[in-house]
């Protein structure tokens, strides 16, 4: 029978991914025979990703570069594109914290999340999908937050942005979905990651999450990454423009 969730020999650029979730993601479609592109900011930690996933038996190839200049953009996807072949899926990964309570927060640090969260992923996109729409197939899967629907304070700004992002993979799908792409995003919840530790660490908020969460525990973020295969597979051929948020169930409780 037919593998519908077969991703084997795509090629898949996933942006932010020389560590934390991006590398999980890296990681998973490695172990299904992908092709990855590995993408972080500097030669040295994209160098080392690439190593760890070949260590393992996977395909990576790393590219560093900054997802939020289309120069650069532009450059690297013509290279990847040259080097490697057609991009078949596109992961727009790539993210940061800048946490303040919004009326002490800078303009600085409103718009350098606002620049990488959600700027970035409308930059490598519009680079990307010239090629899928002569093509006529591709898949692009953003990574947004619980945090699009659901704010808490000193994160206002990393909120506005996964919301923007959630709205622009459904103006992805309106546009795109004409020439057979398909665009949806992932929602994660709160899962236990070096960026998060220090939540965990914290008892009150660790308490509070395992409260707030039906399934009462943090996600581990190996289970993202079949969420992510489903997406980026013939398995989701006919889903466009969903945000799939993978959570234990927190916003079928609220």
């Amino acid at each position: 029978m037919h593998n519908l969730f077969d991703v084997s020999g795509k090629v898949v650029l996933i942006t932010g991914s020389s560590r934390g979730l991006g590398f999980t993601y890296a990681t998973g479609f490695a172990e299904a025979g992908a092709q990855v592109i590995v993408n972080g900011t500097t030669r040295g930690s994209v160098d080392r990703a690439v190593e760890k996933i070949q260590r393992t038996g996977g395909f990576a190839a790393g590219y560093p570069f900054d997802v939020t200049d289309s120069a650069q953009v532009e450059r690297s996807v013509a290279q990847i594109e040259r080097e490697m072949g057609p991009i078949d899926v596109l992961i727009n990964n790539a993210g940061i914290h800048r946490r303040a309570p919004l009326a002490e927060m800078t303009v600085e640090e409103w718009r350098a999340v606002i620049e990488v969260n959600l700027n970035a992923a409308f930059i490598v996109a519009r680079c990307v999908v010239a090629g899928m729409i002569e093509r006529r197939r591709g898949k692009i899967i953003n990574v947004t937050s619980l945090n699009a629907q659901a704010a808490r304070p000193t994160i206002g700004n990393y909120c506005a942005a996964k919301g923007g992002l959630t709205m622009l993979t459904k103006a992805m799908a309106t546009e795109w979905g004409p020439h057979n792409i398909q665009a949806n995003a992932i929602g994660p919840g709160y899962f236990v990651t070096d960026m998060t530790r220090p939540l965990v660490e914290d008892a009150a908020f660790d308490a509070w999450v395992k409260g707030n969460v039906p399934l009462g525990r943090w996600g581990d973020p190996a289970e993202l990454v079949g969420t992510a295969i489903f997406l980026a597979s013939e398995a989701s051929s006919y889903i466009n423009g969903h945000t799939v948020y993978v959570d234990g169930g927190w916003r079928a409780s609220l």
